[in-house]
């Protein structure tokens, strides 16, 4: 580290030791709400896999820098987090890596670096998500399962508009609208490509609305699909649904693959990933398929909700540039729900109510927790009902459906 780097550190940190009252009160919120996601998770209310690093991350480095020292023990640059203020201010960080560097958590660096910068832990996650899933699921009915995961995106749509209208420029606001996609490793590459800027609320933000949706969305559905009876209405057996083999599957994923990374070659290393993942599951190596579907996803995982953690530190959540971004993250993920429901009304009525709306909420690609929460309502108002292979088409096109057009923003905008 050079003197110039270091003498901006110390001021940084000197600083923060003078923070105002708001930004303490606001340091205090964010401890409470990491706490909260802690809780949350581990009643199973939130995805715990990813809320409980992520709110251990985020209570910690808001209390690393915190005004008061009560141990006296913030004399100097020794504490572990207590670097987090250098430079915090949105006239001094340029970009995430940038605010990773200043931070100086020396642990999670080679992280960030060797994974974060690149988009390289958002491909390990895709790694892991492929192996899986279950194409049969959509090659069993691909109509339905279209329709839902298009109306789906509605969220995606509307907010690239609505986020240029608060003075975001056209990069920024497809970053920030692939956000209603609800695809976490998609959000994450698509910031990185056209807005690194704004890389780390982005994500910060995409993530922890994506555990709240898990809480919110059954509200969501109950609003809209009111009453038990509609809630649980099974859906008939589907005579026509063929059974598909391994191979087909295979030779389904591998045809997807290369002609969408063709056509998208932007988002390649993405969808090179999430087809990899599903090839290796059909090809029953079980070595490959144990390794991304285990160590590689839940690993990444972690890592991802406590980086995200720990880059949740108030000074970046309270820029006046990054509050709007609460708002639209929340509209972007509510539009994708309502739009997933009234795809599930349109299936509804159009097959004369064969179908249940309440798989609408699946066509939103958070795999598979949107699946879950549609079974979770269904079974509470039926218990017999079972839709968990319609909801699972729905998610799995989803993702394919925000992975074209992520790519699409990414090719247009670059």
């Amino acid at each position: 580290m050079s003197w110039e780097t270091f003498l901006s550190a110390f001021q940084g940190v000197e600083a923060a030791l003078h923070s105002t009252p708001q930004m303490v009160f606001a340091r205090l919120g964010l401890i409470l709400l990491g706490f909260l996601l802690i809780y949350l998770g581990k009643k199973g209310v939130l995805e715990a896999m990813l809320m409980i690093p992520m709110g251990l991350g985020m209570a910690v480095i808001n209390a690393s820098v915190m005004l008061f020292d009560p141990l006296g023990l913030h004399g100097g640059l020794g504490t572990l987090f207590l670097e987090a203020q250098a430079g915090a201010g949105p006239d001094n960080v340029k970009n995430a890596a940038d605010l990773m560097y200043i931070m100086g958590i020396d642990w999670l660096q080679p992280i960030y670096s060797f994974t974060f910068s690149n988009g390289l832990i958002a491909c390990f996650v895709f790694m892991g998500i492929g192996a899986l899933l279950d194409v049969g699921f959509v090659m069993a009915r691909p109509f339905l399962s279209i329709t839902l995961a298009l109306f789906a995106e509605l969220g995606t749509i509307f907010t690239l508009p609505l986020a240029q209208l608060f003075g975001y420029t056209a990069k920024q606001a497809a970053a920030i609208s692939v956000v209603g996609g609800a695809d976490g490793p998609m959000v994450l590459f698509t910031s990185l490509r056209l807005a690194p800027e704004l890389f780390v609320p982005i994500a910060v933000v995409a993530y922890l609305y994506l555990g709240l949706a898990y809480g919110g969305y059954p509200y969501l559905i109950k609003f809209m699909v009111p009453g038990k009876k509609l809630q649980g209405m099974p859906m008939p057996a589907d005579k026509n649904a063929k059974q598909f083999t391994s191979g087909q599957k295979m030779t389904f994923a591998v045809v997807a693959c290369v002609i969408l990374c063709f056509l998208l070659p932007v988002a390649a290393p993405l969808l090179f990933c999430l087809f990899l993942g599903i090839v290796i599951r059909e090809s029953g190596i079980k070595q490959f398929q144990q390794l991304l579907d285990g160590p590689i996803l839940y690993g990444s995982t972690m890592f991802l909700g406590l980086t995200l953690g720990i880059l949740c530190e108030a000074n970046t959540i309270l820029d006046p540039k990054v509050l709007p971004l609460l708002l639209l993250g929340m509209t972007s993920l509510l539009l994708s729900g309502i739009g997933g429901l009234i795809g599930g009304y349109v299936c509804y009525f159009f097959t004369k109510g064969k179908v249940n709306p309440v798989i609408g909420i699946a066509g939103v690609s958070c795999v598979p927790t949107t699946a879950k929460v549609a079974q979770k309502i269904v079974t509470k108002a039926n218990p017999s009902t079972i839709i968990m292979q319609y909801a699972l088409g729905a998610n799995v096109m989803g993702v394919i459906t925000t992975a074209i057009i992520a790519g699409v923003f990414c090719s247009i905008l670059k």
